[in-house]
């Protein structure tokens, strides 16, 4: 039943600039406490704020509402004011493109903080699975990290993205695979089941909005998926793995690639800063971890390079003692890129070696990778029309 809105009354302190619409505040991404907040500096009544914040909750996290005139357990009168303070704004859907195998992509584009400039733009993609569903979120527009077998990782950090942005891509692919109870699907009948980080960007190096917006999307009372569905990928930020096991409590996964530091330093230049054994033995402290909990560690597989017996052997070593599943990645090509993917026989091999020793040793499918979205490929085709559409419009020289 809708119920009407209580207004306190609350005196201004400064007056707007003249002509100037003060910026609506977007309500996804804040937590419960700060949903609060929000409603106390519009000026609704204290007594009404938790109700109000559990209305609100429902309606974007279990509804999937876009628009406040949708939420009908609210007054028109409520419905109106909200819409004037607040707004539920996700991600702009710039392209979506779909793969043979079934794998989504979308190119997302952001707020801008910049009158008239379009915003940055971020990937996310949706893996079909046998029984379930993935979806790979980004956390950082660009990356820092010049991983150099990643494409991802030649594009600058251009800045982290907030809660709202994280958990946006969550609800933009539930919009656009009618996921929504008002969709008419069975509500146990899920299409996204599992999240990944390891979209753009470095999880670690946005700690505090991802930590924030993934608190959102496990909770029970909206969007409830369970933080064994979610796992975090790192490239081994090692000072942040012991607080994510305590802050976070998703899955761990390690971007790995090489048992030696001499290897890890060119494929992951972090190494250089948080070598191999310094990252072990902040995995092996893990809190949480167990064999129902394992780590997995992500093998890239570059052919000459990290692909020996020997290494499969030094892999084993190095990993002793610590709940593990290993994924061996084949290498996905971009252009320009420096390396090669293993031969299959020589990838087989290895698998051999690792299952042999007791390790969950799957060789991930690569997927998507007519559109550019399998591991590491993000956004790499965008950036690159981007670059041709500038080239093509600067005028030729004339003498």
């Amino acid at each position: 039943m809708a119920q009407s809105l209580d207004i306190a009354h609350k005196p201004s302190s400064t007056a707007p600039d003249a002509g100037a619409a003060p910026a609506r505040v977007n309500l996804l991404g804040l937590s419960r406490a700060q949903l609060a907040d929000a409603l106390a500096d519009m000026g609704v009544a204290p007594r009404e704020i938790k109700m109000r914040v559990t209305q609100l909750w429902n309606g974007i996290y279990t509804r999937g509402l876009t628009d406040f005139a949708e939420m009908t357990t609210l007054s028109k009168d409520a419905r109106a004011k909200f819409g004037q303070s607040f707004t539920l704004a996700r991600p702009e859907i710039v392209t979506e493109q779909k793969s043979v195998d079934g794998t989504r992509k979308w190119l997302l584009r952001l707020a801008s903080d910049k009158p008239g400039v379009p915003g940055p733009e971020v990937e996310a993609v949706y893996i079909p699975e046998e029984g379930r569903g993935t979806l790979c979120i980004s956390s950082q527009v660009g990356c820092t990290l010049t991983c150099s077998f990643c494409h991802t990782g030649t594009q600058k950090l251009v800045r982290n993205l907030t809660p709202g942005e994280i958990v946006g891509q969550l609800l933009v692919a539930r919009d656009a695979l009618g996921e929504w109870p008002n969709s008419g699907r069975n509500s146990d009948d899920r299409l996204v089941t599992n999240i990944v980080m390891m979209g753009m960007g470095e999880p670690l190096y946005n700690f505090d909005n991802v930590r924030d917006a993934l608190d959102i999307v496990s909770d029970g009372e909206g969007l409830s998926l369970s933080k064994r569905r979610i796992t975090l990928s790192t490239s081994g930020v090692v000072p942040e793995i012991i607080r994510a096991g305590d802050e976070i409590g998703s899955m761990l996964a390690i971007s790995l690639h090489g048992v030696t530091d001499a290897t890890r330093d060119k494929l992951v230049p972090l190494n250089k800063k948080y070598p191999i054994a310094e990252l072990l033995e902040a995995c092996r402290n893990y809190p949480g971890l167990s064999n129902a909990r394992r780590i997995t560690f992500e093998y890239v597989m570059l052919k000459g390079v990290n692909d020996s017996l020997e290494d499969a052997k030094s892999l084993v070593r190095l990993l002793k003692g610590i709940p593990a599943k290993i994924n061996l990645i084949p290498f996905n090509p971009w252009p320009g890129s420096p390396y090669e993917c293993s031969d299959w026989a020589t990838i087989e091999k290895f698998a051999d070696v690792v299952n042999r020793a007791g390790y969950a040793s799957p060789v991930r499918t690569p997927r998507g990778r007519d559109i550019m979205a399998a591991c590491g490929q993000l956004k790499s085709e965008t950036v690159k029309a981007r670059a041709s559409d500038r080239f093509k419009q600067v005028p030729a020289e004339t003498n």
